[in-house]
């Protein structure tokens, strides 16, 4: 399932086994997935709910069958009046603040998942310039980029002997080609990493701006 938004409902704090993660199923999903687990005929069926490539653009948060016998150990267990969801441990963080929703339409109803912080990538003290800028473009850019479909995204960083420590970027989407770049370079992405980063001495910018077919401005 890819990240759809959906309004969060306040539910009722279910049981858990450990500290519960701070996710939440609506009632409605909550009445879909008993109905759903009702139809495979195994006594104890939950479900497993994890992210692919957590912390990164690709991130996808997925649900699956969760059969008795076959749990793993670390998961989370948080059990629901009528199941029990497995959460995979690495993938708490991502799932901060998701919801997993139940919407009914004319064909039926969908499934969908609203999991802000799973294109987020996670970093430690110990966490090189590398990671700390893409933590920053993840986080505090992108987010910002993507309401005219764009992105940006680190190619490079190295030591200038004039200007310091150099992070080269490259932009996507809406932004390559875009006639007001200059402005989101200087104005918003190179303020907000060194406001992050302060050992970053310039920002620079390699996208090839002569492809304007997608740009937000031209």
């Amino acid at each position: 399932m890819s990240d759809v938004a959906s309004e969060a409902v306040v539910l009722e704090a279910p049981e858990t086994t450990h500290d519960q993660p701070n996710m939440q199923i609506t009632p409605s999903a909550q009445e879909y997935l008993k109905e759903l687990l009702a139809k495979q005929n195994t006594p104890g069926i939950g479900v497993r709910i994890f992210v692919e490539n957590a912390g990164t653009p690709r991130a996808e948060c997925c649900m699956a069958y969760s059969t008795p016998g076959e749990e793993i150990t670390t998961d989370e267990k948080i059990i629901y009046p009528d199941f029990a969801a497995y959460i995979d441990q690495p993938s708490v963080p991502y799932l901060k603040d998701a919801v997993i929703d139940y919407n009914k339409d004319r064909f039926g109803g969908q499934l969908t998942f609203k999991a802000p912080n799973s294109k987020v990538p996670r970093i430690g003290a110990d966490a090189s310039i590398e990671e700390r800028i893409g933590y920053v473009l993840q986080a505090e850019i992108n987010p910002g980029l993507a309401a005219h479909g764009g992105n940006v995204s680190l190619v490079e960083l190295f030591d200038d002997p004039s200007d310091g420590l150099t992070a080269v970027l490259q932009f996507g989407g809406g932004c390559q080609g875009c006639s007001a770049v200059d402005m989101t370079l200087k104005q918003g992405v190179e303020t907000s990493l060194k406001e992050h980063i302060p050992e970053l001495g310039r920002v620079i910018d390699k996208t090839d701006h002569t492809k304007r077919e997608g740009a937000y401005f031209k």
